[in-house]
């Protein structure tokens, strides 16, 4: 089991890339180092978002089929076999796969892991929590979100951690609107974390999603003012997706963090537990509509 004496965990057996039917439409970075420079836009026609809000869709279904399925004694590989058989039989490619070398469906990332796990032969245990992270792409475009499940009876300070999670990106969805700030979203969301004494993960962001995976617009979490400062508008896509922790900053803003060498794991370098919620959302003339509902 991949975990070493102290219960931290280590890399595990990764599996190959699973396959995916000929008839089934690949993102353009597939099969490439990268995808190439996006050089769209941000905002979409109300058609486009309808394309979207179905790979939305797709992926928070296989969310929910991936949650429904966690408890303990079940591997990752398990879960990102039930997200990768989701998307396929709804006609969707698995965004991850194959993304800049990613060779899974879906992230896994559990307990001090902030993103990117990779699906491998990791026991969950009772008292973990896991992040589930899917992106979904048909009809061109990419829906994107995740969620943190608990798996089994997990420690109360844990639970409070993921349940302050969930509300940080309500409160950060709350803050925006049409002619506001990017960075009133990450204000929103670092000052209620401080409320509970929570870490505020920097270096990771939200980002446009649409027709690229990541558009390069960039979502701060955090308080990043006067950075940031580009106004958001009517019909923009983009995702918020905060990374709390139970650890606190190292030195002033910042929580350090390693990264394994299958250039995708995050951990907290300090090893404390980490939550993490996602949507995919179109701002309108009142707020945002949420893209990614099962």
């Amino acid at each position: 089991m991949p975990r070493n004496a102290l219960g931290h965990l280590v890399p595990g057996r990764v599996s190959p890339m699973r396959s995916v039917p000929k008839d089934i439409a690949r993102p353009e970075y597939v099969g490439k180092a990268g995808p190439k420079p996006f050089d769209g836009s941000d905002v979409y026609s109300g058609e486009k978002v309808e394309l979207i809000r179905e790979s939305g869709r797709i992926a928070a279904q296989a969310v929910e089929a991936v949650g429904a399925a966690v408890r303990p004694g079940v591997t990752t590989e398990e879960l990102d076999q039930i997200a990768h058989e989701f998307m396929i039989h709804a006609g969707a490619y698995p965004s991850t796969l194959g993304y800049r070398g990613f060779p899974k469906s879906s992230c896994t990332s559990l307990n001090e892991v902030i993103c990117h796990g990779i699906p491998d032969d990791t026991v969950l245990e009772d008292g973990d929590i896991i992040n589930i992270d899917i992106t979904a792409f048909k009809n061109g475009v990419h829906g994107d979100l995740n969620k943190t499940f608990l798996v089994g009876e997990v420690r109360e300070d844990v639970a409070a951690l993921v349940e302050g999670t969930r509300e940080s990106l309500n409160r950060g969805m709350k803050s925006v609107a049409p002619g506001r700030q990017l960075n009133v979203i990450g204000r929103a969301i670092e000052s209620y974390a401080k409320r509970f004494g929570y870490g505020v993960i920097r270096d990771f962001t939200g980002h446009g999603v649409g027709e690229a995976f990541h558009s390069g617009l960039v979502i701060p979490h955090y308080d990043a003012a006067p950075r940031f400062d580009a106004e958001i508008l009517e019909n923009m896509v983009f995702t918020i997706e905060p990374m709390l922790t139970l650890g606190t900053p190292d030195k002033p803003g910042s929580i350090a963090w390693d990264q394994w060498e299958d250039d995708w794991t995050v951990t907290t370098r300090d090893k404390s537990w980490t939550a993490q919620f996602e949507h995919t959302m179109v701002v309108t003339a009142r707020g945002v509509d949420v893209l990614t509902l099962p």
